[in-house]
């Protein structure tokens, strides 16, 4: 008797479990950062995920907006509302998987006129398209011709030899302006190594004096550039929307593409990455110049030993 209720248990309880099983939902969407964002344009014809709207995320997300990831069904679209399940978020928020395209799978339910989903499994299945085109140009040589404040011409190009942090920014930018004591610091710190910051303004030659004077009150210590345009930072793998940061290597090309406001820390080991990595490379190139010289050498002297 016991044994068979023993059984019956066992039974009640796989039973269960193939329920909650069953019962599990799979999406597969773009994650989003609020409906309004998304309801901006047609998004059966115009996809979301640029460098602008990645940048617009920041403050919809951490303003409280709830992040959604939207479901293609036809020519439709459906937003669920996501939520952490058994799912652990690498951050303390969706922020990273703005603009990506995931699969989660959950319990769905619904939350006043809207639908969620807790979130127990996630798997990204495509970056966003500012991440796409970001990976465009990494490894690209794309040169950059503006003129500093004092009507000068500088070239991008005349800086190769050195690692670039290009920073693109403007007077009327305030993130921009929150950013400057980090870039500065990166000046100080590098600068010595072969690390060269470089500000590329958007501003036109005509707003001179309000450049200056923004110069004056962040106290930025590195070279400014002026009249960058949009299309100039399209060609650097950035979106239009300001601040964006671009890493150049020693060799003229591009390392990183960084959208929004840098984090120091981050930018910091991008570039103690790329020092490294050249001090290994010149390391063996001077290991090889020995070879070569000791070789030279040694035929050298087998030459002069021949009996004329």
């Amino acid at each position: 008797m016991r044994s068979w209720l023993t059984g019956l248990l066992l039974l009640v309880s796989l039973s269960l479990v193939a329920a909650a099983q069953t019962g599990a939902t799979k999406l597969e969407g773009q994650v989003v950062c609020c409906a309004d964002c998304w309801a901006e344009a047609d998004r059966t014809k115009i996809e979301f995920g640029t460098a602008e709207d990645l940048l617009k995320s920041k403050s919809c997300v951490e303003g409280g907006d709830p992040t959604l990831i939207a479901v293609r069904e036809g020519d439709k679209f459906t937003l669920y509302q996501l939520e952490q399940g058994k799912f652990r978020l690498p951050g303390k928020n969706w922020l990273e998987y703005i603009g990506k395209r995931i699969a989660v799978t959950g319990s769905v339910h619904k939350k006043k006129e809207s639908s969620a989903i807790r979130v127990d499994t996630l798997e990204v299945l495509a970056a966003s398209i500012a991440e796409r085109e970001a990976a465009n140009v990494l490894g690209q040589e794309v040169d950059l011709t503006l003129k500093d404040p004092f009507g000068a011409e500088q070239r991008l190009s005349a800086l190769k030899g050195r690692i670039v942090v290009l920073n693109f920014w403007a007077t009327y930018c305030v993130p921009c302006r929150k950013e400057m004591p980090d870039l500065a610091a990166i000046q100080n710190e590098y600068a010595a190594l072969g690390v060269q910051v470089v500000g590329a303004s958007a501003d036109e030659t005509g707003d001179r004096a309000k450049v200056l004077q923004f110069v004056k009150e962040t106290k930025i210590n590195f070279p400014v550039w002026m009249g960058a345009t949009t299309a100039d930072m399209m060609r650097f793998g950035l979106g239009g929307a300001l601040p964006g940061t671009v890493i150049v290597g020693r060799d003229g090309r591009i390392a990183k593409v960084i959208s929004g406001i840098v984090n120091q820390g981050d930018l910091k080991k991008q570039i103690d990455a790329m020092l490294a990595t050249a001090e290994q490379t010149a390391a063996i190139e001077r290991k090889r110049e020995r070879k070569q010289t000791t070789s030279a050498k040694e035929k050298s002297s087998e030459a002069s030993s021949v009996p004329s």
